[in-house]
């Protein structure tokens, strides 16, 4: 990343995991729910960087597992009141996907796995996953509130 603390806004202000250790303007570790770390952000050869090219090697995009459809739409109001714009939003059959880019434009996923006995199977009882529109608003409305609405 080229900016810990934008960096840190994101991770921490938008997505809401917690600061758990920080090394100046170098590094810091987030977690959620208490462990030592789950995301180590640096910018020790980046600082200042920009995004790679496209076509160029690098990470993908990371992925983070809520562990509800209520929690991934508490966290969908949060992105959407940062003023982030969804790359896309899936649903999978055995989960639904929302897929954004970080300040840094990293590509996150943030998703939640449906219950096992809901998984798509085939007629010889395989798992047949998919890729269909999710509805970000039927998601929304898990939260209760609507994010144009809020201060």
């Amino acid at each position: 990343m080229a900016d810990l603390d934008r960096a840190l806004s994101f991770y921490c202000g938008v997505l809401g995991f917690e600061l758990m250790q920080r090394y100046g303007k170098e590094a810091a570790f987030v977690s959620a729910g208490g462990y030592h770390h789950h995301i180590g952000l640096n910018t020790w050869e980046s600082a200042g960087g920009r995004p790679p090219a496209p076509g160029t090697t690098g990470l993908y995009h990371l992925a983070i597992l809520y562990p509800t459809r209520p929690a991934l739409a508490d966290a969908l109001r949060r992105v959407l009141k940062a003023g982030i714009a969804l790359d896309g939003a899936s649903d999978h059959g055995v989960s639904e996907a929302l897929y954004l880019r970080d300040y840094d434009e990293n590509g996150v996923e943030l998703y939640w796995d449906k219950p096992r006995e809901q998984w798509p199977v085939n007629a010889s009882g395989e798992l047949a996953m998919f890729t269909r529109r999710l509805d970000v608003q039927a998601l929304l409305a898990e939260t209760g509130s609507d994010p144009s609405r809020e201060a």
